[in-house]
This record gives structure tokens, sequence and C-alpha cells, in this order.
């Protein structure tokens, strides 16, 4: 921290502001650069950024979502939407234009119709159409259903159609006639698919569960999920089977539908296994801070995950995460595993061997919704919030930026370096930038962007002092791509003054042993050292007990920072206005003090709670509690013998007992015996520094009587009545 406090009497001025500790924000594992937001990068397995594919706007809508897309032979995408229920149409060229406006608010499932139309599905209480390239529309199947989720072609030209709502699949021939195929007990089934030997699999929601059905309307569960939807089912070459499973509820941020998450934004887990039965294997550069790693078999506490459900039956949990949501999952060219998630726009790499997780790029959108393979093998997916169709390149982005999270450095901070570790081959850079400000969310009050920071090595941030620091990173590419593997900020935060919270005066002559020890147990937190001397911290406090003129103290102190205290305590008499020293460099909670030496009165104790063991000496900082007003009284009680006296027949024995500091608590008398029999004072009440009482004397005259006396102390003292 030399380079942060360098320079013309800077530590100087520092003193009395802020602490001598440093604190280092450093980014450098794959799990801490999630946290951040990414354009045009992507963040490697081993936690680096490098530049990410290219992406480019392929067709905007002015739909809130897209949530289906298909491709018909004559090259034409075909994309329904979500909120305003229109069916969009792309040309090979790239011209799009709405072919159908449906009277309902969603189109979540479209498909090929085998003749350079589609069949599209709408909800709610929708039909299924036949659209043709020229917008001509045709009802084919109007059910009793509340919602149609799903579509997939059968082998004879007719199609499957998958209905919530109750949850059934239904079969249209291609001679308009239907029946249903299936009803399942779930609530909806939300996905179909057709594999390579015409085998029918249905996703289904309530509960999340992946269902073969037969022919003759047999089903078979192949998955059983704990998530509550299978969003997705993408058949593969080899015969297996991509699942994307859902849990919770989501719905959309214009409509209600089971396909959009909630935006909200915790610590993300990316998990990635290869193993069917064995527990969650998460790769050690995505390894969570405060996220969920669960078993393979439950995928609890999740918001998502993906399986592979291989041609034997066999499944595997491949990617899981307790922060994004995924919606579809597709295998690129190399058989790794693409997800697109929200309510970030994240799309993720998944391999398995190894095992391993890389953010490829973030949509220009809240979520990824549909993957779609273009004849050139190049990829495409539609998003949601806003609606959008992108492409996904092969090659790099000549440039990206990263945002980091925004750091709480708890108070008010002066910030020192910036510096970063990386690789820049060829005429690549890495350039650095920093903001601050003294709210939690970044907005017009932040102080702007600062300069470029170019030295790796470090470089004094400029941004204004403030509680809350951000920087940005930005990426340019070359000969080659930069790669940035870590950042760190310095930054000192104001020292905060401690506090002691409590403060307890025990009753006189309470003391405790120290739990640990040999021999006779000292007593904790006794007074046996000199003013001005470090005590050390006493073992645990142990078994209470009683010591004459022992007057301990305990109390509570807490400090904002961390910083490890020190306890200073010092004494007042009630009519003084000085402190005086009694013990200081404490680090217990505890003290007492032996006060047979002190003159007897009323007194008060302040305990000061210092963080200078933590802090340089200008800087640190105090704070203290006064205890209420406590009695030190040593001195025995005085019983003066008045006189007897006869009344009534009765031998009546009158004294008084004085006491100049603590009320008389007890008095007791013994005629001639080892019996002591507690009187009262002619007032009824022992509570005042003088008590007259009266006793009756029932013995001889020649009986000694004998006086004992015990104040609010406990000092006794004694005497004789005759």
């Amino acid at each position: 921290m030399t380079r942060v406090l360098c320079g013309s009497g800077l530590l100087i001025a520092l003193l009395g502001l802020i602490g001598a500790s440093p604190v280092f924000w450093r980014v450098s594992t794959q799990t801490e650069f999630l946290l951040g937001e990414v354009d045009g990068l992507s963040i490697d397995a081993d936690g680096h950024l490098v530049l990410g594919p290219v992406t480019s706007p392929v067709f905007d809508t002015s739909a809130p979502s897209l949530w289906s897309a298909t491709r018909t032979a004559d090259g034409a995408l075909w994309i329904g939407s979500g909120s305003n229920g229109r069916l969009y149409r792309l040309d090979s060229d790239g011209n799009g234009r709405v072919v159908f406006d449906a009277d309902e608010l969603d189109i979540y499932t479209v498909v090929s119709d085998g003749q350079n139309g589609v069949l599209a599905a709408t909800s709610p209480n929708g039909r299924v159409y036949r659209v043709s390239a020229t917008g001509d529309t045709a009802v084919i199947l109007d059910p009793d259903a509340t919602y149609i989720w799903a579509l997939t072609p059968t082998s004879d030209g007719g199609v499957y159609v998958g209905t919530g709502n109750p949850a059934r699949i239904v079969e249209v021939t291609p001679g308009g006639e239907s029946r249903t195929v299936f009803e399942s007990d779930a609530a909806h089934i939300l996905t179909l698919t057709r594999t390579a030997d015409d085998t029918l699999l249905a996703g289904t929601e309530s509960p999340g569960q992946v269902i073969r059905v037969d022919p003759t309307g047999r089903a078979f569960v192949l998955l059983d999920s704990s998530h509550e939807e299978i969003r997705s089912l993408r058949p593969q070459p080899d015969g297996s089977l991509l699942v994307v499973a859902v849990s919770g509820q989501p719905a959309p941020a214009a409509a209600p539908s089971p396909a959009v998450t909630s935006n909200s934004a915790p610590v993300p887990t990316v998990s990635v296994t290869t193993s069917v039965t064995a527990l969650v294997v998460s790769n050690s550069s995505s390894a969570s801070r405060g996220g969920t790693t669960t078993s393979a078999t439950t995928g609890a506490g999740q918001k998502g995950a993906v399986y592979r459900i291989a041609a034997d039956g066999l499944w595997d949990l491949i990617w899981s995460s307790d922060v994004d949501t995924p919606f579809d999952a597709v295998a690129d060219a190399e058989q790794n595993v693409l997800v697109g998630t929200g309510p970030d726009g994240k799309i993720y790499r998944v391999s398995t061997n190894p095992a391993q997780t890389i953010l490829v790029t973030r949509a220009p959108a809240q979520q990824v919704t549909r993957f779609l393979r273009a004849p050139d093998g190049s990829l495409r997916y539609t998003t949601a919030n806003p609606g959008k169709v992108v492409r996904l390149g092969t090659s790099v982005t000549e440039r990206g930026t990263y945002m980091s999270d925004v750091r709480d450095a708890t108070t008010v901070a002066r910030w020192g370096m910036l510096s970063w570790r990386g690789s820049t081959p060829g005429s690549s850079r890495i350039e650095l930038a920093s903001r601050s400000g003294n709210t939690a969310i970044p907005n017009a009050t932040w102080s702007e962007w600062s300069s470029a920071y170019t030295d790796d090595a470090g470089s004094q941030i400029t941004s204004p002092n403030g509680r809350y620091l951000q920087w940005r990173a930005s990426l340019f590419g070359g000969d080659a791509s930069p790669v940035l593997s870590s950042v760190t900020a310095a930054y000192l935060p104001r020292n905060r003054r401690p506090e002691v919270t409590q403060l307890t005066v025990l009753s006189p002559g309470t003391a405790f042993q120290e739990s640990i020890s040999s021999g006779d147990p000292p007593i904790a937190g006794l007074d046996t050292t000199r003013v001005g001397e470090t005590t050390r911290p006493s073992n645990t406090v142990g078994r209470e007990t009683y010591r004459k003129g022992i007057q301990t103290f305990r109390w509570q102190a807490r400090d904002a920072d961390g910083d490890r205290l020190e306890y200073a305590v010092a004494y007042q008499r009630d009519d003084e206005r000085t402190w005086q020293p009694l013990r200081t460099g404490l680090r217990d909670t505890v003290f007492a003090w032996n006060t047979t030496t002190m003159p007897d009165g009323a007194y008060r104790v302040k305990v000061t709670a210092s963080d200078l063991r933590a802090n340089a000496p200008g800087a640190a900082l105090v704070g203290e509690r006064q205890s209420t007003v406590f009695d030190i009284d040593n001195a025995a009680p005085r019983i003066e013998i008045i006189g007897e006296r006869e009344e009534a027949g009765r031998h009546l024995l009158s004294f008084t007992v004085r006491d100049d500091q603590s009320p008389i608590r007890r008095v007791e008398v013994s005629q001639g015996n080892d019996e002591w029999q507690l009187v009262f004072p002619l007032d009824g009440i022992p509570d005042g520094l003088t008590e007259r009482f009266e006793t009756v004397l029932d013995g001889p005259l020649n009986t000694p009587v004998l006086i004992r006396a015990t104040d609010a102390l406990r000092n006794a003292a004694s005497a004789r009545g005759r």
C-alpha cells in the first residue's frame, strides 16, 4: 500500500480520517466476474475475460417477447411473439413482416407445415392455425383447453398438439380429424418432440417430467425432475435428448405466461456434472459464493437445470444454476451445449469432459428464449424484453467491455491503486476506468467515468472519495485477443468509532473464577497489574463466587470495522468531576476491582474502548460508557445499646444500628443459645442508614444477649446487649 500513500504528506492528511489497514478488492474467478456485466466478452472456466463471439441483430420487433421460431423449406424464418400475438416471417434475404396478427396474446409454438407455411398455436383460449406465406389462415383445431403450448409434426403430415388446463396431447390428421392421444394428470403439456425413430416425447409442468408416449397412448416417465417445468426438449443425432427444466412459476414482464422469469439477481452459481447419481461437481472456477449445490437427483434450490437423457434411458445433469433461468439448450458444432438464460440474457457453453462452464456472451435482451440453426450452420436466437432475433457468430468481436459489480466500502473511503493482470499480445490492449458515488445503485449523482488507466502495474484511482466504487474494463483486439485475468482495487475505509453498548455493575462481592487454571482459580478480570500495563486476555469466565471487597463490572462492545479493541477503566466519586484511571490495556470485557483500600462512598466507573491496536495512533478512535452510581462500603455497621425497660409485663431491649454508606439489611438476636432470631426495626422496613430496634427478652436477667447486624453490602458487626 506504500504506493497509495506516497507523496506530499498524504499519510499525515489521512490520519484521523481513515484506518491504517487498506482493503484489497480483487476480482479473479469466474464466480466473481459473473457478478458484473459483459458486452462483447466471454468469461472462460478459469475466470479470464476474453473477446467474445460477434453477435449481430437480424430482426427487431415491437413485441416484448419472442417465444417460438421455426424455419420452412424456402429458407424463411418464422417467429411467434408474446403480448401482441403476432407471427413474423423473415425471408431468406432478411426482410421481415407481420404475416398474422392473432386475437389472442401469445404464440407459444410454431412449426413448419411442409409447404413453406407454418402451423401456429395461440393462447390463452386459442386455436391452431395453418398460415401460408401470403398470410392466408385456416383453423385446424379449436380445443377446449386454456393454453396451447406445443406442436410437433407427425410422420404422416399431421401434427401433435400439447395443451394445458387440461394437459392433453391431441393428434390432428392431415385430413383435419382430431383425437386425444394422451391425457396427463399434470397441469400442462409444455413441449413436444419426435425422435428419429418416431418416438413421441412430452415435457410437462406440475410436475416437471419427461414422458415417452407410444402410439397406443401408453406413457412411460423417462425423467421425474424436482423442477416444476420441462421447458425444452431437443433430440440429438446420437439418440440422446437435451432437457431444460425450470423451477418456480416464472412470468414475463409484459403479460402472464410461464415462460419468463423474474429479474432478481443473487450471486451466480453454475454447476456441471457428468454423473447420474453423484453430487453435482462444480468446476473450481465456478464455485459459489452463497449459491446452492445439490444432488443431481433433486436439483432442489436451483432455478433451472439442463439434463441429457441417453438413448438407453440413463440421464445426466449437465448444468444447473440457482440464479439464471434456462429457456433453451442446443448442441454446438463441437457437441458442447449452449444454454440460453434469463433474467440477464446470458448464454453459457457447457462441456462435460472436462466438466466446465463458460459464459459465451450476453444478449441485448433480458431472456434468450429459443435457439435456431441456420442452413449454413450458424446460430440464431430469439429474445424477450425486448423481442429480437440475433445471430451468434463464430468470429470474435474487435472490442468488448466489462462493468464490475458495485463495491460497498461500508463507509466513505479513500481510493488507492487500481491494477490488473492479463496479457495483450500483438497490438491488443486493455484499459480500465472507474467511477464512484454514495448510492448503492449508480445514478446521475455518481461521478463520471475516469480517464483510462493504462498501467497494469497500478494507477491511482482518480474518482472522488465515496462509499461505492465501480470499475470498467475495455478489451481491444488486434493481432490476437487480449486476456484479463484479475483486477485489484485498493481503498482505505474511514475508521468508525467503537461502541461500548452495555456496562453492568454486578452485586458487591460477585466474582468469577477463571475457568481454566491450576491451583486456586484466580478471579477473572481482577486488577493485578499496574496502571498503564496491558493485561493478557484471561480464559473464559467460569464459576461465580463471592469475594469480600470485590466489585465486578462486565460490558459489551462492538466495532463496525471489526477492529480488535482494548479497554480502559476509570472511576469517579459521585461528588467529584475528575476521572481517575483504574486500568488500561484491558482485552477482556470483565474487570474486578478490589475496593478494600478505597474510602467508602458513592462511585461511578467509565469504560473506554479503543481501536488503537488496528489503526495508526492518529487515526484511532474511542467510544465510552459510564456506569450507574454504586456504593463502596467496607465498614461494618455500628450497634448502639440504648438500654432495657419494663413495659406491660415485658422486658424490652432497645438498640440502634447505624451505617454511614449502605442501608441496614438484616439484624438478628441470640439469647443465651446458638439460635439467631431475625428482628425488624420499629418502622417495619430495614431500609435506612439508621434503624431503631426493640426486642423482647425472654430469659433470666443474667442471660447473655448477642446482636448481629449486616448492611446491604454484606458488612457485619456484632455486640453484646447485656
